[in-house]
């Protein structure tokens, strides 16, 4: 029920000009009054943006009593290793390496190309057998998203 309350209050604030490109990811109440806000967004969410939703969500918290005295209020971008979950995370992320997990076979590592409703579109290098030599080939590899168990972005250290 707070975590309802708690959403809606988000989705308000989002309507603003300054978080319009944010959105919601995941609002969780844990059992020690922890409560934890995922919010992204399309260009870049910065540590104001989370700063300045934080403020307005624990006044709105105080003011309604709905955690009591004593809880903590964590509100973050997803971390680079939580599943990519929307759309959106998938757009803001093409052009850099993933890794899928499809519900059937090997995970696919790759660099996302391009995405669309239904699908997702990696460039993948594999190695096939040509004669007694194996030769690295690149493939685009199209994925739909109802095989996609989860999608994480790994970073490249160079």
């Amino acid at each position: 029920m707070i975590e309802q309350k708690i959403e809606s209050l988000i989705q308000e604030k989002l309507k603003e000009e300054e978080f319009a490109d944010c959105f919601l990811i995941e609002s969780k109440l844990h059992a020690n009054n922890k409560l934890e806000v995922f919010i992204d967004s399309d260009t870049n969410m910065t540590f104001e943006k989370c700063r300045k939703i934080s403020r307005y969500l624990e006044s709105h918290i105080e003011e309604n009593n709905w955690l009591g005295e004593k809880y903590t209020l964590d509100v973050s971008s997803p971390g680079v290793g939580r599943p990519l979950q929307f759309l959106r995370q998938y757009q803001k992320n093409i052009g850099r390496k993933v890794e899928v997990t499809v519900k059937e076979g090997d995970p696919k590592t790759g660099t996302l190309l391009r995405v669309n409703s239904d699908n997702l579109y990696l460039e993948e290098k594999i190695r096939v057998k040509e004669g007694k030599k194996k030769k690295t080939q690149i493939v685009e590899t199209e994925i739909p998203f109802e095989q996609v168990e989860k999608t994480i972005v790994k970073l490249a250290f160079k």
